[in-house]
C-alpha cells in the first residue's frame, strides 16, 4: 500500500477553540482528530459545525486570530 502525506501551514485559527484552523485555501481542519472539515448550508447561511454546533462564516469571521509562534530555546 502506499502513502502519502500532505502539509498545510495554519493561516488562521479561532481564538476560542485553537484545534480548528484555516489554510491558505479557505479549508477549515480540526488538529486534532486531522480531518478537513466541510462548509455547510443551512437556513440559507454558509458556516462550519463547530463543536458539535453550526457556527456561520459572519460569526466565525470575528472569531479568527493568526496563530502565535512557537518560541524554541533549542
Amino acid at each position: 500500500m502506499k502513502r502519502f502525506t500532505v502539509t498545510y501551514a495554519v493561516k488562521y485559527e479561532l481564538n476560542d477553540a485553537p484545534e480548528y484552523a484555516w489554510n491558505k485555501y479557505n479549508e477549515c481542519f480540526n488538529l486534532k482528530t486531522g480531518r478537513r472539515i466541510k462548509q455547510v448550508h443551512k437556513n440559507g447561511m454558509i458556516g462550519y459545525v463547530i463543536r458539535g454546533k453550526f457556527q456561520s462564516l459572519k460569526q466565525l469571521r470575528k472569531r479568527l486570530i493568526k496563530p502565535q509562534k512557537i518560541i524554541c530555546p533549542f
